[in-house]
């Protein structure tokens, strides 16, 4: 694996036509501030409208845009091959709506020089989002808490910051959906690797493009089962294995 400077942002997308090329070029003139070498790496997973085909002919006309369509909807299966096909150790995660304050790329790539993992965290920020995500957000970060023993405070997909090297054993077990973040952190702390959480600005620019009813039962199951099973299974791999 490489180790050139530089830095891998990973963004999973599903049915975004409308955004691709004005957000892609939003976040490459901000990167290109930054004076390193970069990627921007777009996962489609499952997307059936035109957003294949503009990454197609973004990827043609841009050096720094890689990629890859998924048929089947599962952004833990695309994040699981973003950041095996990462061409640097950093990588940094982002949604396509841009909603989270850019600084905190800055900020997290440095951080990695001495870290493993980077949690940007929307409620330590200044965030512009519904009631109802805030109150959905909190219950499961407390109930994280309590069950898992892991006191992270922001478990979504977006600003967040890995060590390539520091996650690749983790790859083959992680959920093919929205619950990878938390598998990542749980192991990780087990790990004992070296985990930071700082502030991030987030302000939301449309709903959620998720049912947050359907999200909520997923993940919440998935955070029993992790919490009983960890109760009866010593080490995380033999957890990751029972549940495959």
């Amino acid at each position: 694996m490489t180790q050139i400077p530089g830095l891998s942002i990973f963004i999973p997308v599903f049915n975004e036509e409308s955004l691709i090329e004005s957000h892609i070029q939003i976040l490459a003139t901000h990167l290109e501030t930054l004076g390193l070498p970069f990627e921007i790496i777009i996962g489609s997973n499952g997307s059936t409208d035109r957003t294949c085909a503009i990454l197609e002919s973004l990827e043609k006309k841009r050096p720094y845009v890689r990629f890859f369509h998924l048929p089947r909807k599962g952004v833990g299966r695309a994040f699981a091959l973003g950041v095996k096909i990462a061409s640097f150790d950093r990588i940094i995660t982002v949604d396509m709506d841009l909603s989270i304050d850019l600084s905190f790329i800055e900020t997290a790539y440095h951080l990695l020089s001495r870290v493993h993992v980077v949690v940007g965290s929307k409620k330590n920020g200044n965030q512009k989002r519904s009631l109802l995500r805030k109150a959905a957000s909190r219950i499961f970060i407390y109930s994280a808490e309590v069950l898992l023993g892991i006191s992270y405070s922001d478990y979504s997909i977006a600003a967040k910051a890995y060590r390539k090297s520091a996650i690749l054993p983790y790859l083959p077990f992680l959920d093919s959906h929205t619950f990878y973040v938390v598998l990542i952190l749980f192991s990780a702390y087990h790990d004992e690797k070296r985990i930071m959480e700082i502030p991030v600005g987030c302000h939301d620019l449309r709903k959620s493009r998720f049912n947050l009813t359907h999200e909520g039962l997923y993940k919440f199951s998935h955070l029993f089962s992790l919490c009983v099973t960890k109760r009866l299974i010593p080490g995380l791999s033999l957890y990751f294995r029972a549940n495959t």
